[in-house]
């Protein structure tokens, strides 16, 4: 059963996108906008997948995408809202206009988690990362205490 797949893979082009096969893809949407990802490789000209298309434009050859690097500011927010919505990357993209869910994603697994762990602060938790090994030590520390209780406590109920 399963999925279908999403098109004939036989005769598909595969690998990097050339400067005409993005200027056909550009050309059609801007002309006729988004009808359906299935049918704009074939309308369009393009002997690539939908789902090739779809990503091409949407990562790489929309005209609002900012291309750049993040400010601090824009780093900041990320930070906040990864506090907040974990990783869910395209809910966090959606505060930032013209920013794709994977440049962000990448953005924060290549530099913002680098400057949280130099930070002392732990990329998941956004705790300092002493407590959270004092937190491991405490546990530790506990369960000895109780092993050594019951140990205690056993050989009294053995006599």
């Amino acid at each position: 059963m399963g999925r279908q797949p999403c098109c004939d893979k036989v005769g598909l082009k595969r690998g990097p996108w050339t400067v005409e096969e993005d200027h056909k893809l550009i050309n059609f949407i801007l002309n006729n906008g988004i009808i359906c990802w299935r049918m704009v490789p074939k309308l369009a000209g393009l002997l690539r997948c939908r789902k090739s298309c779809r990503l091409r434009w949407i990562n790489y050859l929309r005209p609002d995408l900012k291309r750049g690097v993040l400010s601090e500011f824009e780093e900041n927010q990320i930070i906040e809202l990864h506090a907040r919505l974990g990783n869910r990357w395209s809910k966090i993209a959606s505060h930032f206009p013209g920013r794709t869910d994977n440049e962000i994603k990448n953005h924060w697994n290549t530099r913002i988690k680098k400057r949280l762990k130099l930070l002392g602060l732990d990329p998941q938790t956004h705790k300092p990362l002493e407590q959270k090994e004092n937190d491991v030590e405490e546990n530790n520390n506990d369960e000895t205490t109780n092993e050594e209780s019951s140990s205690l406590i056993t050989p009294k109920l053995q006599e």
